[in-house]
């Protein structure tokens, strides 16, 4: 791993109209890892993500990523320089097919036709379906094959680093597991992601290290082992009960070592 991050995140801040969103976020990446960002409904994650990939101009702070400053530039440049995001929502083009859904993504690079076959077959050996059905209207899939096609066209554009937006929305657990693995399997080839996630037992699961943020500020970050150790992480976001969360952090108060998850 290099000596920078592949993206470093200053005192990000980012509002809609008089609504600030994000009140200085600071967080890094590097090369190779993944890094989960967990948090609430409304706690800025998504818009953390379209602020960094130049969907969402910001208010303040700096981004830098792969040794530049990239602070307000247009997504489609940053696209170009290998920051792809993979939206909460999908939007795909359902009236296209699979197959040229996945196209779309390689059209910012503009690469050779020999380098998108070659792009097309990595993400057909990583979602089968989506090769049976590489001919079929994207909007006659289901809502998990959806998903599958919408991380393949984020994967075309061949992205040093990959922003994931809720990859596990609205998705059946069986799904959700086939997604993750998936998303493991890129880290093992060498993609870098930053996965903003709601399941944050799976996400801290796969991810080596990560932030929890509450009203658009970092409240916690640290190694993705000590997140899930933490009482409070466990209270709120890992499906203990209210008592049962009070009950740990009573525990650590009375003397047990507290995990080394930093508060922010």
């Amino acid at each position: 791993m290099s000596a920078e991050p592949l993206l470093t995140v200053e005192g990000l801040r980012a509002a809609y109209g008089r609504i600030e969103v994000l009140r200085g976020i600071d967080l890094t990446v590097g090369r190779g890892e993944i890094v989960a960002v967990i948090g609430a409904n409304g706690a800025g994650k998504s818009t953390m993500l379209a602020t960094i990939s130049g969907l969402l101009p910001p208010s303040g702070g700096r981004v830098r990523f792969d040794g530049r400053e990239i602070t307000g530039r247009p997504a489609e440049e940053l696209v170009r320089r290998g920051l792809g995001h993979v939206p909460e929502r999908r939007q795909l083009f359902g009236a296209l097919t699979v197959e040229d859904n996945l196209l779309l993504g390689a059209y910012a690079r503009r690469g050779r036709r020999a380098e998108r076959e070659a792009d097309l077959a990595r993400v057909y050996a990583l979602f089968p379906i989506l090769r049976e059905r590489r001919r079929q209207p994207a909007g006659t899939l289901s809502g998990g094959q959806g998903q599958m096609l919408a991380l393949g066209r984020g994967l075309m554009g061949r992205p040093a680093l990959l922003l994931l937006d809720e990859p596990s929305v609205g998705l059946a657990p069986l799904i959700v597991r086939e997604i993750f693995a998936a998303i493991g399997a890129l880290r093992e080839g060498g993609t870098t992601i930053l996965l903003v996630e709601q399941n944050a037992r799976a996400a801290l699961r796969l991810a080596d290290r990560g932030y929890v943020l509450e009203t658009g500020a970092v409240a916690l970050s640290g190694a993705a082992a000590d997140l899930m150790a933490d009482p409070t992480v466990q209270g709120v976001y890992l499906g203990q009960t209210i008592a049962e969360g009070e009950a740990a952090r009573d525990r650590v108060a009375g003397g047990a070592s507290r995990p080394p998850a930093t508060p922010r």
